[in-house]
């Protein structure tokens, strides 16, 4: 088995480590033989390329590189990639790239920036002088089919740990909500939720990166392409992953989240 890994614009789009969430499916894929190819979509890439991916990751960025991204994911590089997402591709988009999906981003200065409307929200930055919102992050998945997937990964409750650092507002519209925040701000730091979900695409604002510190999402990805891909019911070898456990339980300490840490 093979697996093809889309990076978005991996130079534009990388921030505050958003390449470990590479590195990491890279990494669980070769530990059980799943040969990877890692595809960078960037800006001199053909609109044909992403139609190879079996799994898209995007990262963060700051405005001006977001902006340079947005004009050019347009026309059949857009269409590819809705189409690639609406179709069933796995994927995980972090910060600013859920931004490129949504409706537009309202920047602090400057104009607003259209989206792919791939995803029914909208993000507005409420200006220079407001405070960011930086900072640990720990919520509770909510879309029922995810959770349900998750369970042969991961018998706990699902519950997710990464760092946000973002000044946008995101607001939903008529998507469903990736999760319910227990600590931090998520989207707004308002409404209590936090991401987006759409198919079997992820949109989150958490960092950290987010796939080492919760590897059941990273695995299920993984095996969600490969059933995406070879149409047939897959079984992923399980991996060590004590490190990652305790990693998790002394980060949930350190919240005074003790309960929800499982370490074996």
């Amino acid at each position: 088995m093979e697996l093809r890994i889309g990076w978005l614009y991996h130079t534009l789009m990388s921030t505050y480590g958003d390449r470990g969430n590479v590195i990491c499916l890279q990494q669980r894929c070769q530990w059980r033989n799943i040969a990877v190819e890692i595809v960078r979509l960037d800006q001199a890439a053909p609109a044909s390329l992403l139609a190879t991916v079996d799994i898209i990751v995007g990262g963060g960025a700051q405005d001006r590189q977001q902006e340079i991204v947005m004009r050019d994911l347009q026309g059949e590089k857009a269409a590819q990639l809705r189409a690639k997402l609406d179709g069933g591709t796995p994927g995980v988009f972090t910060c600013g790239s859920p931004q490129l999906l949504g409706n537009y981003y309202e920047p602090g200065v400057g104009q607003r920036i259209d989206g792919l409307g791939v995803l029914d929200l909208v993000t507005k930055h409420p200006g220079l002088d407001t405070p960011r919102c930086i900072g640990n992050m720990v919520f509770e998945l909510q879309p029922p089919e995810l959770v349900a997937a998750l369970k042969p990964l991961w018998p706990e409750a699902p519950v997710i740990i990464g760092f946000e650092n973002h000044g946008g507002r995101t607001y939903l519209g008529n998507v469903a909500p990736l999760g319910k925040v227990i600590k931090g701000y998520g989207n707004n730091g308002e409404d209590g939720w936090e991401g987006a979900f759409h198919r079997h695409a992820i949109a989150t604002y958490s960092h950290g990166p987010l796939l080492p510190k919760n590897p059941f999402l990273a695995d299920w990805l993984i095996q969600t392409a490969l059933q995406e891909k070879y149409q047939t019911a897959i079984e992923l070898p399980k991996l060590d992953d004590r490190v990652a456990l305790q990693a998790r339980a002394a980060m949930f300490a350190r919240l005074e989240l003790s309960s929800l840490a499982k370490t074996a």
